[in-house]
């Protein structure tokens, strides 16, 4: 092979929402609880904008199984000290009934800027993502590859998507999410660039102007990363189980070596216009994986369990590479039962059907999300 494959290193962001045991309502992350985590999970874990999330960081792993292990021991412990204090974490992209308008941000200098900069539009943030950043050394070789992998974004997204509701109404959509991150600036599908440098001029250019501080303030659903030497997909949606948040990481992984794979071969990926990947990623975030996507080169809209089944097969050589062939073959039961937004609104007329009153069948829902999260632990 031409050049040094690159380490395909895997870490893995979570961000969690802190719910009241007895009443299912969002709750602010006492001082004492953050204290007890940062103690137990040395610089793995921080406060998020808002006081009643947390956020986890797994360390760079070699394989997915390295990175699982890493996230559950996260999970757990997460888990654990918020019981003591009345708390428990879910991994929901929204909470089924919370009001923005209630929460508080962390008083922190970059909380403090960003509410200040972004002012209404920062107040409804109150919703949580995933990011996976996968290790490539080659500064131009991450723009190469976020160039193509724009691509896949939608499918990773459409088996993600756990927001179906805002302020205890069903928003109809998969994922809610992205409508309220949407709202922000420098966020969607990345640009087209031709290289690191005009990546690194562009960013200059706001810095300069004093406009933001540093490439953290650039959020697109895939970027370089400022911090690491890594490309960090920040399309999907935070898993309420461990096991799917594991495909989805070992999914872009795999992907990201397919892709440069494939120009160890003086090949590439085909680019579409973002207009139309654009559509896919609405049809995600509406649909989940319901409704299918456009597979572009056939014209037609296709199912995702179909797409799923051709991601894999592109992705076979690779997974096996990375030791992921397990944990990427998840998605097949991922896409056929659906996302958890599918499931979140299962367990809302289950409790419906069983007799619970509006207030009552959403907090049916944030405990199916409670136990959701200890799956797998």
């Amino acid at each position: 092979m031409a050049h040094q494959e690159p380490a395909f290193t895997i870490g893995i962001e979570e961000e969690y929402l802190l719910v009241d045991l007895e009443s299912c309502a969002l709750a602010r992350a006492p001082e004492a609880l953050m204290a007890e985590c940062t103690a137990a999970l040395q610089g793995q874990v921080s406060p998020e904008f808002l006081q009643c999330q947390i956020e986890v960081a797994t360390r760079p792993h070699r394989t997915v199984a390295g990175a699982r292990a890493d996230l559950a021991h996260l999970r757990r412990t997460v888990a654990a000290v918020a019981a003591r204090h009345g708390l428990a974490p879910i991994a929901a992209s929204c909470h089924p009934f919370a009001d923005w308008k209630d929460q508080t941000h962390t008083p922190k200098d970059r909380y403090d800027g960003l509410a200040r900069d972004l002012a209404g539009v920062a107040r409804r943030m109150l919703i949580c993502g995933m990011h996976v950043h996968v290790g490539i050394e080659s500064a131009d070789l991450r723009i190469d590859l976020m160039n193509q992998f724009g691509y896949f974004l939608p499918h990773l997204l459409a088996l993600s998507c756990s927001s179906p509701f805002w302020q205890g109404q069903d928003t109809g959509l998969a994922s809610y999410r992205l409508t309220v991150f949407d709202n922000l600036p420098r966020t969607g599908l990345p640009p087209q660039l031709a290289s690191w440098a005009e990546f690194e001029r562009s960013v200059q250019m706001l810095v300069d102007l004093g406009l933001i501080e540093d490439g953290t303030k650039i959020w697109w659903d895939l970027r370089p990363s400022h911090r690491f030497p890594t490309l960090e997909s920040r399309i999907c949606d935070v898993s309420p189980r461990i096991d799917d948040a594991i495909a989805l990481a070992a999914l872009t992984q795999a992907l990201m070596r397919m892709l440069w794979r494939l120009g160890q071969r003086n090949q590439r990926w085909r680019s579409y216009d973002a207009f139309l990947v654009r559509e896919n990623r609405w049809r995600a975030q509406r649909y989940g994986g319901g409704e299918g996507l456009i597979d572009f080169g056939r014209r037609e809209i296709v199912p995702l369990p179909e797409l799923v089944d051709e991601m894999l097969h592109l992705i076979d050589e690779d997974a096996g590479w990375l030791q992921s062939t397990e944990a990427c073959a998840r998605a097949r039961s991922m896409a056929a039962e659906g996302a958890s937004a599918a499931r979140q609104r299962a367990a809302l007329a289950q409790a419906r059907r069983e007799g619970a009153d509006g207030d009552a069948a959403l907090r049916a829902v944030v405990r199916h999300l409670i136990a959701e999260f200890h799956d797998g632990l």
